[in-house]
């Protein structure tokens, strides 16, 4: 069953970002984090006020730090996914828990707390190979501006990580940290739509029934994803459950076949598989040593998107 939960958030996920990339032809990437964090804040709040739970927390800038990170790194992410085909923006996205073992294994080293891990060493090097692979037809197609900010995207959303991790060392419950990051998504999507991310002719731009449909579409997937990766954690295998988060990847890769006809190169696919191995791999590391279970101090299943 936890298997299932984590496939099923995984496919959420690469629903929501194909709903990104179709609702990006009406809404402009600011107005697209708007939404998207405004129908999160609006659920979270109604379910806390329903279970009587308490959004007072005593440790707002670590709450104000984690979210301004986060919101970059989503906001990068749509802003890839608008420029890209959808398994290569998702693919660069994933790409997070091998940044996170980098940086664990160079502090390790500079510190002598730990011995070269020579495998990882491969592994990580191999993902930046594959990488490379990945970007070459954005590159030669003048897309490189939209994987440069999905690699961006997956390096800060690195950083989002170990902050969550922070906070849930802290105490703080799940919800009260994905409810401050859905409030700051909000607040920061107005602010670049006000400042001329929207339209030309109008502050925000105007809704159809079917762009409407996308945007709720969007925020309903990431909610139903994000509360299936946190129930996959807490009854599964970390272990186990982080790395079946990669098949996000492939389910990414049909979303673009069926929509948009997306097809690629040998060369390509050979990069998706490289820094999808890369990531098992770094992932083992990362969680190798965590218990079942552990999601509040070792893990952050509520925060994956970013």
């Amino acid at each position: 069953m936890p298997s299932l939960w984590m496939l099923f958030a995984s496919f959420a996920f690469a629903a929501m970002s194909a709903g990104v990339k179709l609702a990006s032809g009406f809404y402009s990437t600011s107005e697209l984090l708007m939404y998207r964090g405004l129908i999160g804040t609006l659920v979270l709040a109604a379910a806390v006020r329903h279970q009587g739970a308490s959004l007072r927390t005593s440790f707002p800038k670590a709450h104000l730090w984690r979210s301004a990170v986060g919101v970059t790194s989503l906001w990068l992410w749509f802003f890839a996914i608008t420029r890209l085909p959808l398994a290569t923006a998702v693919t660069l996205n994933y790409m997070a828990p091998i940044w996170i073992a980098a940086w664990m294994f160079a502090t390790g080293w500079w510190r002598g707390t730990k011995l070269p891990d020579w495998p990882l060493v491969l592994a990580i090097g191999m993902s930046f190979l594959g990488v490379t692979l990945v970007l070459q037809p954005a590159v030669e197609s003048n897309q490189w501006l939209g994987g440069l900010a999905g690699l961006c995207s997956s390096v800060i959303s690195a950083m989002a990580y170990m902050q969550v991790r922070r906070l849930g060392q802290l105490g703080e419950p799940e919800y009260r940290v994905v409810f401050y990051f859905s409030l700051t998504t909000t607040l920061a999507g107005l602010a670049g739509t006000l400042a001329g991310d929207g339209p030309r002719d109008a502050v925000f731009s105007g809704h159809t029934p079917y762009s409407a449909a996308l945007l709720l579409a969007v925020g309903i997937a990431a909610l139903l994803a994000q509360i299936a990766m946190t129930r996959a954690y807490r009854v599964g295998k970390v272990l186990v459950v982080a790395n079946l988060q990669y098949t996000g990847i492939v389910f990414s890769s049909l979303w673009g076949l069926a929509l948009w006809g997306d097809a690629f190169d040998w060369h390509v696919w050979l990069g998706i598989g490289v820094i999808l191995a890369s990531g098992v791999a770094a992932t083992f590391y990362n969680t190798r040593s965590t218990a079942r279970g552990a999601v509040v101090k070792d893990t952050d299943p509520i925060a994956s998107e970013t």
